[in-house]
């Protein structure tokens, strides 16, 4: 859970800023990971209905990780 709400954060401290564009999503479509801006996200996600948070690996703002989700570690 607390991914969640660590990338609940992120998104409701960028989505009303006007440095939203600054902000980069990765997320995972099927066996691709595909990158797109904050905006572009909230509109693909149709405001995160039809791609749920679990599946964002990563958010970047320029060159800074702001999140990331770790691999799982297979044995």
């Amino acid at each position: 859970m607390a991914k969640k709400g660590v990338i609940a954060d992120i998104f409701s401290k960028a989505k009303f800023t006007e440095e939203s564009q600054s902000y980069k999503i990765f997320y995972r479509n099927f066996e691709k990971i595909i990158e797109t801006t904050l905006p572009e996200f909230m509109i693909q996600s149709d405001n995160l209905q039809t791609i749920p948070i679990s599946r964002i690996k990563k958010i970047k703002k320029n060159n800074t990780i702001l999140f990331e989700k770790k691999l799982a570690r297979s044995e």
